[in-house]
């Protein structure tokens, strides 16, 4: 999963891209700094949630809306704790006694108070139970459905990541080697073989399902 975790992070300018060019509502974004790029209404939720575990959820919200209007706290606020009601249950609870599914649902929270028009999702199911991931999942494209917000969406698990995805690619060592809506993709001989029949298991190669950005919908793309 290096190489896909790599074009998100590249995104946000670390690493920077050594050729090519990154574009944002075709606006060049490809080497303004990190801080810049956040307010391209581009939001991130990283691999192992990264919360901030002593601090509480509600001081972990207002971090994600650091470059927010302060204006609409409020109103944002209230928007994710309809989508995570979990969280307005546990407000004032520090981040690090939370369960693995509540963390990750307050790393996403937090990335949805920037007000993102792109959010990028790394590995959101990771070390999470069946059930738990399910309902990760649900959350997703309801607000791709209801929200019209694009997901960048890197996920191990490539058959729920497809089901969701209007788009999605699939990579070996960094090259994208198929690509497909996300329906094609599972239907694919190719892919099935590789992920959701055993081949793996039985030496083949590794393909990385992978999301890219689109307005609206998602892949391992949800534009």
């Amino acid at each position: 999963m290096v190489w896909p975790i790599c074009w998100m992070m590249t995104i946000f300018g670390n690493p920077r891209a050594r050729d090519g060019t990154i574009l944002s509502d075709g606006a060049d974004i490809t080497r303004l700094p990190t801080h810049e790029i956040a307010r391209q209404a581009i939001a991130q939720s990283p691999e192992g949630r990264r919360i901030f575990s002593r601090m509480t959820i509600l001081e972990n919200l207002q971090m994600g809306a650091a470059l927010a209007d302060h204006a609409r706290f409020r109103e944002d606020l209230d928007r994710v704790f309809v989508i995570f009601p979990r969280l307005k249950d546990r407000l004032h609870q520090r981040g690090g006694t939370l369960s693995g599914g509540e963390q990750q649902m307050l790393a996403i929270a937090r990335a949805l108070m920037t007000r993102p028009r792109l959010l990028l999702l790394d590995e959101p199911s990771l070390g999470l139970a069946p059930l738990v991931a399910k309902q990760i999942f649900e959350v997703i494209a309801e607000l791709n459905r209801n929200e019209g917000l694009s997901v960048f969406l890197v996920e191990q698990n490539a058959y729920h990541a497809l089901r969701l995805a209007h788009r999605g690619y699939v990579l070996v060592n960094g090259a994208i080697t198929m690509a497909g809506s996300g329906a094609e993709l599972l239907a694919s001989p190719k892919v099935r073989a590789a992920y959701l029949e055993g081949g793996a298991r039985k030496g083949a190669s590794t393909p990385t399902p992978h999301p890219s950005p689109q307005g609206g919908r998602e892949t391992s793309r949800m534009g």
